[in-house]
């Protein structure tokens, strides 16, 4: 039985596919199977999966978005751990040896991640080569904010980018797979849910690359702010503190809920849809109403104005 089971769930991916295979097949941790779930790709992205032959078992299926896929591969896996890769990142050597090291010291842990880069095109429009950045100036220990019980940390962010993590593979089973209904926030959602039963463990030192392209998913402007919706659903199921009693304070939370309101709003402003612009901002003020920013927002949109960020 493999150690860790890696998952790529791909759709129409040929431009990164293998350079995100190579760097899993490149790790210095060997005991692994690597799953690609294709979820109905039209471009060539089965065909150079294929060509990797034994050390790659392919699975396909009919379109049915990312989170069908990612489930698929959970329930196919062999392995103690499970990673759920993105089809368009890419990882450092060490990051599954790292990982289990942290996982051997935290047997009480549910999941390890660590900080990512974002990785930009440079002005030729090229990505960096990998081996450009400099992470040895960041520390390879653990961040004491977001190890242990982080249920109160994730209403304020989604700070475990899915390529970045490890899981036990037990956690799946205790606490359920990705909601298959949501097509955003998808991974903030079970985060969330996998807090209230584990503590976690982060990485300071970045192990993942997170491209950064027009076809992302996080920049589709969707008729559902999602986030927001996560969030005042999770307070109320929850609350704001975690099992140990930290907590984060009821300003905080607020705060940060209208900023994702108006980030909502700009969103759509960018785009002309001047009706849940203003609607957003006017949540954003109605949560926060210290902030008068948010009616300088609603009078700049009616005005005419649009964000060019």
């Amino acid at each position: 039985m493999p150690k860790v089971t890696v998952i790529i769930p791909s759709y129409n991916c040929e431009a990164y596919i293998a350079e995100t295979i190579d760097s899993i097949l490149n790790q210095t941790f060997r005991d692994i199977e690597l799953i690609v779930v294709d979820d109905g790709s039209t471009d060539r992205t089965q065909e150079i999966v294929k060509g990797y032959g034994e050390p790659v078992r392919l699975i396909t299926q009919q379109n049915a978005r990312v989170c069908a896929a990612r489930n698929r591969g959970i329930r196919e896996a062999k392995g103690e751990f499970i990673c759920l890769m993105d089809h368009d990142d890419y990882w450092f050597p060490e990051k599954l040896s790292r990982q289990i090291e942290e996982f051997e010291r935290h047997p009480e842990a549910g999941a390890v991640f660590s900080t990512f880069i974002r990785w930009y095109r440079d002005k030729d429009g090229n990505f960096p080569a990998p081996e450009s950045y400099d992470r040895a100036s960041v520390t390879d220990d653990t961040d004491p904010e977001f190890t242990g019980w982080i249920y109160h940390q994730f209403l304020l962010d989604c700070w475990m980018l899915t390529s970045s993590a490890m899981f036990r593979k037990e956690v799946f089973d205790k606490c359920g797979m990705f909601d298959e209904a949501l097509p955003y926030s998808e991974d903030w959602e079970l985060w969330i849910r996998m807090s209230r039963h584990y503590p976690m463990v982060k990485l300071n030192r970045p192990y993942t690359l997170y491209r950064q392209h027009p076809l992302q998913g996080n920049r589709i402007v969707r008729d559902i702010d999602y986030r927001t919706v996560l969030l005042i659903n999770t307070r109320k199921k929850w609350g704001l503190c975690n099992q140990n009693g930290r907590c984060i304070p009821r300003r905080q939370f607020l705060s940060q809920l209208a900023i994702y309101h108006a980030e909502y709003g700009f969103n759509h402003l960018k785009v002309g849809n001047l009706r849940p612009a203003l609607a957003s901002f006017g949540k954003a003020w109605l949560t926060d109403p210290r902030q008068p920013r948010y009616i300088l927002y609603i009078a700049a949109a009616i005005a005419g104005w649009k964000p060019n960020w």
